[in-house]
């Protein structure tokens, strides 16, 4: 019989302004910290990292596309040159304050439109790898199961982590159903 080693990781994202995150912490295991791009700030990661550090939560980054007036759920028209940038910024802002805390960076994991765009998008996701990769290789890249993230991350190297949303349904092509639609 064959045997399998895997692990689960209950995983939850914060920092977007619901301010629930000390009442999650204690039932998590990991946790996807929103950098700036379609929420979060300084202060809010500072407060979010502590808690993690707190409760033994490791910490991921949780960029997006800049885009906080849609919360970062809609596509944006953006050069891969500035895509980079902000992510790289996005990411270096949280890993700055978890360096100051002595707490190493888990994971990435990209919110909302840039999700689903780098889980099809092959240039997309060679975008997001690139910026990604200044970052280091040891670090988890999140992606869904099947996506061209995950393949391309493990292409280029990088440990990944495939993911399931259990509050979410999914397409027969295995993508999330959208928000728009029970």
């Amino acid at each position: 019989m064959k045997s399998f080693n895997f692990s689960i990781d209950i995983n939850c994202d914060v920092g977007e302004g619901a301010d629930n995150e000390a009442q999650l912490f204690p039932l998590i295991s990991s946790c996807n910290i929103a950098c700036g791009g379609h929420a979060g700030d300084v202060d809010s990661m500072e407060r979010v990292v502590r808690l993690a550090k707190k409760y033994q939560v490791k910490v991921g980054a949780h960029p997006s596309y800049p885009d906080r007036a849609n919360f970062g759920r809609s596509a944006m028209a953006i050069s891969p040159e500035s895509l980079i940038h902000s992510i790289r910024e996005q990411v270096s802002t949280l890993t700055a304050i978890l360096q100051k805390e002595g707490i190493g960076l888990h994971h990435i994991k990209a919110h909302g439109a840039l999700y689903h765009e780098i889980a099809k998008n092959t240039a997309q996701a060679e975008n997001f790898l690139q910026a990604a990769s200044v970052f280091g290789k040891d670090i988890l890249i999140y992606a869904p199961y099947a996506s061209t993230i995950g393949k391309k991350a493990i292409e280029h190297g990088f440990s990944t982590a495939r993911e399931a949303f259990a509050d979410r349904n999914y397409k027969a092509d295995l993508s999330l159903v959208s928000r728009k639609h029970p």
